[in-house]
Parts: C-alpha cells; sequence; structure tokens
C-alpha cells in the first residue's frame, strides 16, 4: 500500500475507475446504454462522463490539451446531458478504449506535477486550484458515480459488490428474506 500523499490519492483514484469500468463487464451493449432512472442514468454514460471529467481537470486545468478533442463532447455542450450517453456513432468498446487513453494522460498530469501545482478551472470563474484539490474532487466523483453504477448494475443482473474479485458482501446471505424483514419494518410506518 502506498504511503506518499500524492501515490495513495492516485491508488483509490485508480480503484475508482476500475469499479466503474467493471460493471459494464458481461453486459450487452444494449444493457450498458439502456437508461435505467428518471432521469436517463445509464452504465455507458457514467463512463463518457468520467473520461470527459478527467480530461478536463487533469488536461486543461493544468494547461494541457486533450489531442484529439473531437473525441470529446464539444466544448459548446448544445446538450447540456452529452456527456452523459453514448451517441449512436459511439461504441461501448470505443468508449472503454477512450477512457484508458483518457486515464493514461491524466496520469502523466498527476505524475508530472506537483500537489501543490496550480491550475484554474473554467467552468468554475476561473478559480485558482491545486492539484492535489483537483485529485480530491475527481476522486470524490468517481466514488459517488462508482456508487450508482453498483446500483444501476444490481438492478440489471445482481451483480453486486465493491470489487470485480471480492463482492465485500456476505456469500451465505438470503437475500430474499433480508429484503422481506426489511419491507416488514417499513410497513409498519
Amino acid at each position: 500500500m502506498p504511503t506518499e500523499p500524492k501515490d495513495v490519492l492516485t491508488s483509490y483514484l485508480r480503484g475508482a475507475r476500475d469499479s466503474i469500468l467493471w460493471k459494464l463487464e458481461g453486459l450487452s451493449e444494449r444493457d450498458q446504454r439502456l437508461p435505467r432512472t428518471p432521469t436517463g442514468m445509464n452504465l455507458l454514460g457514467i463512463v463518457k462522463h468520467a473520461l470527459n471529467t478527467e480530461v478536463l481537470y487533469f488536461g486543461q486545468c493544468f494547461g494541457r490539451e486533450w489531442p484529439t478533442p473531437d473525441e470529446l463532447v464539444p466544448g459548446d455542450w448544445a446538450d447540456p446531458q452529452a456527456d452523459w450517453y453514448a451517441t449512436a456513432d459511439e461504441s461501448a468498446a470505443g468508449i472503454v478504449d477512450l477512457y484508458r487513453r483518457v486515464q493514461v494522460f491524466a496520469d502523466e498530469t498527476i505524475a508530472d506535477l506537483p500537489l501543490d501545482a496550480v491550475g484554474h478551472v473554467a467552468h468554475w470563474g476561473g478559480a485558482e486550484v491545486t492539484l492535489h484539490e483537483i485529485l480530491v474532487h475527481t476522486l470524490v466523483d468517481l466514488q459517488r458515480h462508482a456508487g450508482h453504477a453498483d446500483i444501476v448494475r444490481e438492478e440489471i443482473d445482481g451483480a453486486a459488490g465493491l470489487l470485480r474479485d471480492s463482492s465485500n458482501l456476505p456469500s451465505d446471505a438470503d437475500w430474499p428474506a433480508y429484503v422481506a424483514s426489511l419491507t416488514a419494518i417499513a410497513d409498519r410506518f
């Protein structure tokens, strides 16, 4: 386990990324794209949002430009939800590949700059930030979306848990009985 602050933050950032991506594994492209909430939440959209967020925070904020901006959501964002779904012209495999390349790009920024490096976030009114702040902000954002992905995936096929190889859930639980007992308690109110 890393002990240096930047290494610890980077390790947790990579864990959040992995958690989001594994929620796509084994699903059809339709299941990855299909809206699962009244606001359109979908697994592939979470990945697309994460990649656009990382390019912005670990690129533009620190004066680094993504080499092929046409792969990203356009800066004018004519559709305010454009980074939350895959278009008909984008494939799931293409978005996952793009996110993996964005991760390398972001990790280069993190490796090259000290935690106190100063950047500016345009959509925060040009606010001055440090790499440390952006790492924490992005980590919190990705973990939040990993939680969304957890719930969405469980609703699709029951796959649940923290990690691909370790669910962190009791393996011998009688989930229907557990849910029935919680429902009985809720029904008393």
